[in-house]
């Protein structure tokens, strides 16, 4: 019985061949000299030999080529031990077949790596080329279509580029935020941002944070405000889903965004075509809703190209919560405090009373109960009658001025000993000054914010400041009388209300050069002004 394992051949034959003494093979004697004439190969029990032409075998043993039947010479006495047999081994298939596998995974493994390798590097040189798109190092500023566009040309890397002029370095965004509050003129005055060509203008965006966090009062909410800002002047506008009131699974759109039917940008091209973006004029915001809704990814983009961005606000009641926003070297935020008299405030917040009570009750809720309060000079206007505009609501419309002006005090104290990251970034703007002069002040602002005044922006702030009347109706922006928007609270409130207010408000009417009144004379008196200058 033949043991199992792999079988051994040697040399020529299917058995192994003898051997004698001194290495050569059975049946191979020793001839002293090789044969005469031509040889005659036979084979013998598998085994090469070989005999001389007369039959005998010669004298020096010399194999024969079998194959071929040719003599082949014998080599010279070997003087080394002969080499170890050759031994192949018979593996049986199933090796043979994971053998195989295993050979062609090392190869795909490989060549697996090998592609993740080159991946990679050509990402590392994508990103050392070209770097990424950000908020705070945007795309080329959106143009004006008036202007013709210039053709880029790609530089030659050649010795010529060293005597160039250096390229001039690429433009700092600049990020804008009107401070200021309800009934301070702050919608006419984001008009003159809202149509410009070269701003990007958001209204009130934090109005979507009270509507969703309510009834939370107006100062635990100036974190989730000051956070939102930073998202938009990033311009990540996926922060607006965060507090969509619409409900979950129900995405917000250009549309839906608070002001968004007089926005210039959501209301023109490419987003809509009702408005051209470089043609100066009010929107109409019964056409802008006729506009079709697109995905805030679209505005997102819109974003980016633009140099400037302004957002108006009025739900920031301190400046320091700005100062992140404002020591952030990726933002250099700059922050335009437009402020109003507070008795015109007052009465203006009266007038929209209804409009605003929501607001007003978050304000008045944020009030801090340990300090003491000033009592009301006149108790009895909140019971008067809904025909002459008293009411709760008044009450509550005053009441929110203390927390306003008290803020506002705070504001004004920091703005008179300014730290480091509120110098050469701050403004104050008053609205009278505005109203009177409109061309002086629009050049003032745009020069903060290192804009140009095109005529027809002068042109625009001249004719808001020159309408037949001053309008009735809040939350409209429309062409007003500049002598009666600055004057109208004289006749609108009564003496105890005015000397309520200023008693909430003295110390930032001080600062601001609004004088107090003395008598219900002095207050009827159209002829006099009560505007002195500024102490900021």
């Amino acid at each position: 019985m033949r043991p199992a394992g792999p079988r051994l051949e040697h040399g020529l034959g299917s058995r192994a061949q003898p051997r004698q003494a001194g290495g050569r093979a059975a049946g191979c004697r020793a001839w002293a000299s090789p044969p005469s004439g031509r040889a005659k190969c036979q084979i013998r029990r598998g085994k090469g030999s070989v005999l001389g032409a007369s039959g005998q075998p010669p004298r020096t043993c010399a194999p024969c080529d079998v194959m071929s039947n040719r003599w082949r010479w014998p080599a010279a006495p070997a003087l080394l031990p002969p080499a170890p047999a050759v031994v192949l081994l018979s593996w049986p298939p199933a090796l043979l077949s994971m053998k195989v596998f295993r050979r062609k995974a090392l190869v795909l493994c490989l060549g697996y790596v090998l592609l993740l390798l080159l991946t990679m590097l050509n990402l590392l040189d994508y990103k050392w080329h070209k770097e990424p798109q950000q908020c705070n190092e945007p795309a080329p500023a959106r143009r004006a279509p008036s202007s013709p566009q210039q053709p880029h040309f790609q530089p030659r890397s050649d010795i010529r580029s060293l005597y160039r002029p250096p390229a001039p370095p690429p433009r700092q965004r600049q990020l804008v935020y009107v401070f200021t509050t309800w009934r301070s003129g702050s919608s006419f005055f984001g008009e003159l941002f809202n149509q410009n060509p070269e701003v990007f203008f958001l209204y009130e965006p934090v109005w979507h944070v009270w509507q969703k966090l309510y009834p939370g009062d107006a100062v635990s909410l100036q974190g989730a405000a000051r956070d939102m800002l930073s998202s938009l002047y990033r311009c990540d506008l996926a922060v607006f889903q965060l507090y969509n009131t619409a409900g979950a699974g129900k995405n917000l759109t250009t549309l839906g965004i608070f002001g968004a039917a007089t926005n210039k940008v959501i209301c023109s091209s490419p987003l809509c075509p009702a408005y051209r973006k470089e043609v100066v004029g009010m929107v109409d915001d019964k056409v802008c809703k006729k506009c079709p809704p697109q995905r805030l990814s679209l505005l997102q983009d819109e974003c980016y190209k633009y140099h400037t961005l302004v957002i108006k606000g009025v739900r920031v009641f301190d400046l320091a919560v700005l100062a992140p926003l404002m020591q952030d070297p990726a933002l250099q935020l700059k922050v335009i405090h437009l402020v109003r008299d507070p008795r015109a405030v007052a009465s203006s917040r009266i007038k929209s009373r209804h409009g605003l009570i929501r607001e007003s009750l978050q304000v008045v809720r944020s009030r801090d109960p340990r300090i003491h309060r000033m009592p009301l000079l006149d108790a009895s206007h909140k019971l008067n009658s809904k025909k002459e505009g008293g009411g709760g609501s008044d009450y509550h419309a005053l009441g929110a001025m203390e927390v306003i002006c008290s803020s506002m005090a705070k504001t004004l104290q920091t703005a008179l000993r300014p730290p480091d990251w509120l110098k050469n970034n701050y403004l104050v703007v008053r609205y009278e000054d505005l109203v009177v002069d409109p061309i002086k002040t629009v050049r003032q602002v745009y020069g903060f914010v290192n804009l140009l005044v095109s005529p027809e922006m002068e042109k625009f702030a001249l004719n808001m400041t020159s309408g037949p009347s001053y309008s009735s109706k809040p939350f409209v922006v429309s062409a007003r009388n500049a002598t009666q928007a600055v004057s109208a609270w004289r006749t609108a409130l009564s003496f105890q209300q005015i000397k309520q207010i200023e008693e909430y408000c003295q110390q930032p009417m001080a600062v601001l050069g609004y004088e107090r009144v003395n008598s219900p004379e002095e207050v009827k008196d159209l002829s006099k002004t009560l505007l002195r200058k500024p102490r900021l």
